[in-house]
C-alpha cells in the first residue's frame, strides 16, 4: 500500500553508483558481490543470508539498467555464477576519454 511522504522523517535521493563507479577495471564480480558493493560493503563482506535476499533484490534491476556498461563472463564452474564486470568503454566515458590515441 503506497505511503505518504509525510509518513517517513526524511527522503533521500535515488542516486545510484555508475559501473566504471562500483567496480575495480581489472576484476569480475558475482551479483551477491556487485549487491554488497552496492551498499558501501567489501565484496566479501559477511551478511546474513536475509539481508544478501534484499541486497540481490536490489542489484538485479541495477545489473539490468547498467548493462550497456559492464561485461560477462561465463561461471567457472557448471554450476557456478556469472560475472560481472566493467566495460572497458566505460572506463573511457568515466576518465573523459573516447578510447582513442
Amino acid at each position: 500500500m503506497p505511503e505518504p511522504k509525510s509518513t517517513f522523517d526524511a527522503t533521500y535521493p535515488c542516486d545510484f553508483y555508475e559501473a566504471a563507479e562500483l567496480f575495480e577495471p581489472d576484476l569480475m564480480y558475482t551479483v551477491p558481490e556487485i549487491a554488497r558493493l552496492l551498499q558501501g560493503l567489501d565484496p566479501d563482506a559477511d551478511v546474513d543470508p536475509d539481508t544478501e535476499a534484499v541486497l540481490i533484490d536490489w542489484a538485479i534491476p541495477w545489473v539490468m539498467t547498467h548493462a550497456e556498461d559492464m561485461v560477462i563472463a561465463e561461471p567457472l564452474e557448471e554450476d557456478g555464477p556469472g560475472y560481472y564486470g566493467v566495460a572497458d568503454h566505460a572506463l573511457d566515458d568515466a576518465d573523459g576519454s573516447d578510447g582513442n590515441a
